[in-house]
């Protein structure tokens, strides 16, 4: 039946202003469960009422947990964009699009402001004069960078305060990694000078300065300086090295970040590639979670705000495989964080820039397949992750079963609970198992009670497998080991009302104490357990969180694809039965006449439908009539 929201919900929705600003929705707890930004308030906020709403697991899972709403209203769109960064990431809520690693990217940054520049490595940008270099992937990179640079650019690291009068140079210029300006060795231009060319190299510039020692090793050999010539020779060896690690993209391409994605069963892995002065200097994988039910289009809109939220360096084009919403808004937004410069977001259609968006697609899929494996191969981090789990938890063994149960439900109409199996670490897909809620009223959802008949059904299995020899599981009996095994870690999607319904049923089959049950709530960085009101925190790069999201999406992937097969065939039979005069025998008759298809039905002439039996000429007038209008509708 059509979604009806509360009384308090249709108050708010009917005084929403035609304004642009933040909601956050709340759910019974008064937790915020989503943040999101609109153009008008009133008619964004709206739209997840809608029958159109349906459409999206992930927008009917939100809206069934929304209890009230809250807004600001803001002068502009962008305020609005800058208001809901800020909140998200405050209250990181669990139904929003996440990065599952918020790091900073590290830069190689030149002091130029000073007199004599020093050269530092920093995961920050500030407007202080410096010049900075980057992004590049992980640290190990930008010291590997500078280990090479410096047998080039001998630059300053110490903290001396430079007179050029010191009376002796520290052992870095006896073994020529420093130039010693300490001592007078260089001045202070001759110094600068090396610094800039060091910059121009970074910058992908080197051809003049390779020009330069080329003539000057030339002309060292000429006069017979073989000391001299052999040390320009090394510095050119260092250049080279340097920009030689630099694939070369495309001369016009000067500043870009070439993004693409790739999606599988539930999960979604970003790639990135950092274009500098035609060359790309890097490349790195984010993986993104809450993305079920989202569109591509939609994915890449919301990393974009986190991904330059917290970036510390906004590049001159964006360049995605496809448009995104709001387009003009957001590189408003960038070109404000990139201190006013333009940014422009492209979605390029051939050329080099659309070769790049192929080549970061299938470095995407490569990801994210790498993952899985690596995972699923790993039986050392399988290990490590179960052991983990168990001390954090304070479990009496590792959790090598793993039993995780979730509530998939449109507003009590077609409602489904779903269970997954991990063993020792790794999804068992043949134990994986559908529960049709049959005791919630479809006057509106209840995912306690859902998540209840859920339980006490697979604890009832349990029982009758172990104490009645003759009983026949559903399946056949070759299918009553995974009712007979007990779980060595219970999981419930949700938060302490979904735990204690499991706690209830738990103590009601004498098992509470005999299996650990915990519940998973704010994308599942929370874990509760009974007893305690404070939740369990996983370490974030722990072996333990990641196996613990990877059951978590698993049973989501698992509890949407369910959902979503009910839903298509309720959707079948209701279209039918809302025709005056089609009950239940005659919708049967209709569906195996045409072969379970609606488009076939609606296809058929009056004629047609009139031969199938029970339906009438008048009758068959009537069906026509109705699901014609249906697509009209």
């Amino acid at each position: 039946m059509p979604f009806t929201p509360s009384e308090h919900i249709q108050t708010i929705l009917k005084n929403l202003p035609m304004k642009p600003g933040v909601y956050l929705m709340k759910d019974v707890s008064g937790e915020i469960i989503y943040v999101g930004k609109a153009k008008r308030l009133r008619n964004r906020v709206r739209s997840y009422f809608t029958s159109a709403a349906e459409t999206s697991i992930k927008t009917m899972r939100l809206r069934s947990q929304i209890r009230d709403i809250d807004f600001i209203v803001e002068e502009n769109e962008i305020k609005a964009l800058i208001l809901e960064e800020t909140l998200i990431k405050r209250y990181k809520p669990r139904y929003n699009i996440s990065l599952k690693d918020d790091k900073r990217y590290p830069y190689i940054k030149i002091t130029w402001q000073a007199p004599f520049p020093k050269v530092e490595t920093t995961r920050r940008i500030f407007d202080d004069g410096s010049r900075y270099f980057g992004p590049y992937v992980a640290m190990w990179a930008v010291q590997n960078t500078l280990q090479i640079l410096r047998k080039a650019f001998p630059y300053l690291t110490c903290d001396r305060e430079i007179t050029g009068n010191d009376p002796r140079a520290c052992l870095f210029y006896d073994i020529k990694l420093c130039s010693a300006p300490c001592i007078g060795a260089v001045n202070q231009q001759q110094y600068r000078t090396m610094i800039s060319e060091l910059m121009d190299v970074l910058s992908g510039k080197s051809d003049l300065v390779v020009e330069r020692l080329n003539t000057e090793m030339m002309d060292a050999a000429e006069t017979l300086d073989f000391e001299r010539a052999a040390a320009i020779r090394d510095q050119l060896k260092a250049i080279d090295y340097i920009t030689n690690q630099h694939k070369a993209v495309s001369p016009a391409m000067t500043e870009q970040d070439v993004i693409a994605l790739a999606r599988d069963n539930g999960e979604t892995m970003i790639q990135i590639l950092f274009i500098r002065n035609g060359k790309l200097i890097g490349s790195d994988s984010r993986r993104l979670d809450a993305t079920e039910g989202e569109s591509d289009e939609e994915v890449l809109g919301e990393f974009i705000k986190r991904f330059y939220g917290g970036s510390a360096e906004i590049p001159n084009e964006v360049v995605l495989p496809q448009n995104i919403e709001e387009t003009r808004i957001i590189e408003r937004w960038l070109r404000d964080k990139r201190g006013g410069q333009k940014v422009t977001i492209s979605v390029p259609q051939r050329g080099d820039k659309r070769k790049l968006i192929e080549v970061a697609e299938d470095n995407a899929k490569e990801a994210l397949h790498m993952m899985r494996a690596q995972w699923e191969a790993d039986s050392h981090k399988q290990e490590t992750a179960l052991a983990e789990l168990q001390q954090a938890l304070n479990l009496p063994t590792p959790p090598n079963r793993i039993e995780c149960y979730d509530i998939s439900t449109t507003q009590g109409t077609a409602i489904v609970a779903s269970r997954i199996v991990f063993v020792r670490g790794v999804p068992k897909k043949a134990e994986y198992r559908r529960f049709n809620i049959r005791t919630v009223s479809h006057q509106g959802s209840d995912d306690y009670q859902s998540m209840r008949e859920a339980l006490t059904r697979r604890f009832n299995r349990w029982k009758d497998t172990n104490e009645n020899p003759s009983f026949v599981p559903p399946g056949g009996e070759d299918k009553d080991e995974t009712w007979r095994l007990l779980p060595d870690l219970l999981m419930v999607d949700g938060g302490k009302g979904q735990l204690n319904v499991a706690v209830e049923v738990l103590k009601e089959f004498s098992l509470f104490g005999r299996v650990p049950v915990v519940s998973l709530a704010k994308q599942f960085e929370e874990v509760y357990v009974p007893g305690s009101s404070a939740p369990i925190i996983l370490g974030r790069r722990s072996d333990a969180l990641y196996l613990v999201q990877r059951v978590r999406d698993e049973a989501h992937r698992f509890a949407i694809t369910t959902h979503r097969a009910k839903r298509a065939k309720l959707g079948m039979v209701s279209q039918l039965e809302a025709i005056p005069g089609v009950g239940p025998a005659k919708r049967k008759a209709l569906l195996k006449a045409f072969g379970n298809s609606i488009s076939a039905i609606r296809a058929a002439s009056i004629e047609e439908l009139a031969t199938v039996p029970g339906i009438n000429r008048k009758l068959a007038e009537t069906i026509k009539e109705m699901t014609t209008e249906v697509v009209n509708s």
